[in-house]
């Protein structure tokens, strides 16, 4: 049986999309086994598909003073000497990584020991970590055409990020039985990330009462963050967070308002739902999502609105705006590669699998 290891870890964002290329490999032939840190949240988020984990050591590669870049350098040496000592064990045929910082030594054995790879970025830039392991690779994947500048020409393709294809199966009437919501006004989905954003819960209340005018609101608002003095109101729902029935809130938005995290709007343009953006402001963030947001605004894939620029009046006339025209945005959606980023990456991984 052909062998892969993926790597990735520190945010769900370097996790999740390994999780969703589980099937495809699978199905592919492949036995899978992970590598990650010893203590990090991919641990017990990859023990649970149950795929066999392996810790290694991690260190966080800094770009400002911290007493702990004195020690982390030992870690990422002594993380690189585990995972060679691993690979060297195991002989898979090929690596997958998805970055952050324990990615990097896994790649860099990789390559000592001629076990080829690939590296996917989601972000516009490629972080520190991938720019490292870069090095490493046979093949750089990435989320954004304006990547590619920052990448070498010969092996960089532009493929998406893997989403998890049980958002693809979901049910528009399934999504209303469990909301209980009007079926003949249109659905309006907002998601703030897996912790919510209170930016976006703010300016979206404050617009509800215009917004309930023409659409269904469901609001996926994160832990803590309920107002319990809206449970009643007609067309409103509100929860902190959904797991099984996301596939059907999707399933029945005809708009979405979301952050612009590189994984979540792979999944709204593979899902071809019409979309505003909101991206993270550069007060709280490196500004990734502002150019995540950009670029797919120039897609024509999504309708961007600066956190500055935001009251209920402009709120609500985009939401009014992108309704309109949806199937400009769904038909500019339709010419993305982004619901076949898996099989892209597959074929890359045989074509590596086969060459060795």
């Amino acid at each position: 049986m052909k062998k892969i290891v993926l790597t990735g870890g520190g945010t769900a964002g370097h996790v999740t999309p390994n999780i969703a290329m589980f099937p495809a490999l699978k199905a592919a032939g492949y036995e899978i086994l992970y590598v990650g840190s010893k203590k990090g949240m991919e641990k017990q988020m990859i023990e649970k598909e149950g795929i066999p984990y392996k810790g290694i050591s991690s260190g966080k590669l800094r770009r400002y003073f911290d007493l702990k870049n004195f020690i982390d350098p030992f870690k990422v040496v002594h993380g690189y000497f585990e995972a060679k000592r691993f690979l060297r064990r195991e002989r898979p045929d090929v690596i997958f990584s998805k970055g952050g910082f324990v990615s990097v030594p896994v790649v860099l054995a990789a390559k000592a020991l001629k076990i080829p790879a690939i590296i996917h970025e989601s972000d516009m830039t490629p972080g520190l970590a991938n720019r490292i392991a870069a090095k490493g690779a046979s093949y750089f994947c990435c989320n954004f055409p304006e990547t590619l500048e920052h990448l070498p020409a010969d092996k960089s393709i532009v493929t998406g990020t893997p989403i998890r294809q049980e958002l693809l199966s979901g049910s528009r009437e399934a999504g209303l039985r469990f909301t209980g919501l009007d079926s003949n006004k249109p659905n309006l989905l907002i998601i703030g990330g897996s912790l919510g954003s209170k930016f976006v819960n703010d300016n979206v209340r404050a617009s509800l009462d215009s917004l309930l005018k023409d659409f269904n609101v469901i609001h996926l608002c994160g832990k803590g963050h309920l107002d319990s003095s809206l449970n009643n109101k007609e067309g409103y729902r509100q929860y902190e967070f959904i797991s099984d029935e996301l596939k059907d809130l999707f399933a029945m938005a005809d708009i979405v308002i979301s952050r612009a995290g590189a994984n979540a709007i792979c999944e709204l343009v593979a899902l071809k739902k019409p979309n505003i953006l909101i991206p993270l402001g550069l007060e709280s963030s490196r500004g990734d999502q502002i150019l995540n947001a950009k670029s797919f605004e120039k897609q024509g894939f999504s309708y961007v609105i600066d956190e500055h620029d935001i009251t209920p009046e402009v709120l609500t006339n985009a939401v009014l705006d992108v309704y309109s025209n949806r199937e400009t945005y769904i038909s500019a959606m339709s010419k993305s590669n982004s619901g076949n980023s898996i099989s892209i990456i597959v074929e890359l991984i045989e074509r590596l699998t086969t060459n060795g």
